[in-house]
């Protein structure tokens, strides 16, 4: 069975970046084994309830400004998957969450910038949920665990966020800059505690972890972790598939929930 990952998107420019987390998403999906489907868990759409599109073909949406202009040429034309959108809403629905079918919306950033460096011939079906980011890391989880059972199913669920996010603090223009230590420290913490099963203290990471507020001013990029967790095997394995940082200030781990 697939497990559940967490995969940071970092900047929109990921997708051109020479950077070592480009390099490891080029190389993830070919370590996976194929999916039937794909769920993807963004930052990048925000709601008050929790939405999954439900479309025939997945739109690429260019949710930035200010960027090189081939980045907004890229297109990732994924095919959606109407079927597995309902079958989210049912589990969702059961686990008492009240959620909905959005039949417009495509692919953010989020979403297409490591799908495309994990799937490039953009073959495999895609649905997209949202998130609530003023319901915090519990409800996260707990969504994650309504959907576990679509692992069983064949589908890949994959968080997509940032382990840190401070946009104030990067080091522009420099995509390999030197590794701030707070963002160091920041990642280290959430690594032991998710190597040690220290549930309730990362579900309180904002008062416990180091740097919590410097590395997430706002939780959304962090959130899809806990939905990724949830959705692996309750009490199994978390993996660190990967360790590094863009400009200084945003790392790009990622990791398996098995």
């Amino acid at each position: 069975m697939l497990p559940a990952i967490f995969v940071s998107h970092g900047a929109p420019t990921l997708a051109l970046d020479p950077c070592p987390a480009r390099e490891f998403l080029k190389g993830l999906g070919s370590k996976l084994s194929k999916p039937r489907a794909i769920l993807a868990i963004s930052a990048h759409w925000e709601t008050a309830a929790p939405a999954v599109n439900s479309v025939a073909a997945n739109a690429t949406i260019h949710d930035f400004y200010g960027f090189p202009e081939a980045l907004y040429r890229m297109e990732y034309p994924a095919p959606g998957l109407p079927a597995l959108a309902e079958r989210t809403r049912k589990l969702l629905a059961e686990a008492g969450f009240d959620a909905q079918l959005d039949h417009a919306r495509g692919l953010d950033h989020g979403a297409w910038v490591p799908l495309m460096l994990m799937y490039p011939n953009a073959e495999i079906p895609v649905a997209q949920l949202s998130i609530q980011t003023e319901r915090g890391s519990e409800h996260h989880l707990k969504l994650g665990r309504a959907l576990a059972p679509l692992r069983e199913a064949d589908v890949l669920v994959v968080g997509s966020g940032s382990m840190t996010h401070n946009l104030r603090t990067m080091a522009r223009g420099q995509v390999n800059a030197a590794e701030a230590p707070w963002a160091r420290d920041f990642a280290e913490w959430i690594h032991s505690a998710l190597d040690e099963g220290r549930t309730g203290e990362l579900l309180d990471y904002r008062r416990k972890a180091p740097n919590a507020v410097l590395a997430h001013p706002e939780e959304d990029h962090f959130l899809p972790l806990f939905s990724a967790l949830g959705a692996g095997t309750e009490g199994g394995r978390a993996e660190r598939l990967h360790r590094s940082a863009t400009y200084g200030t945003l790392r790009m781990d990622a990791y398996a929930f098995s």
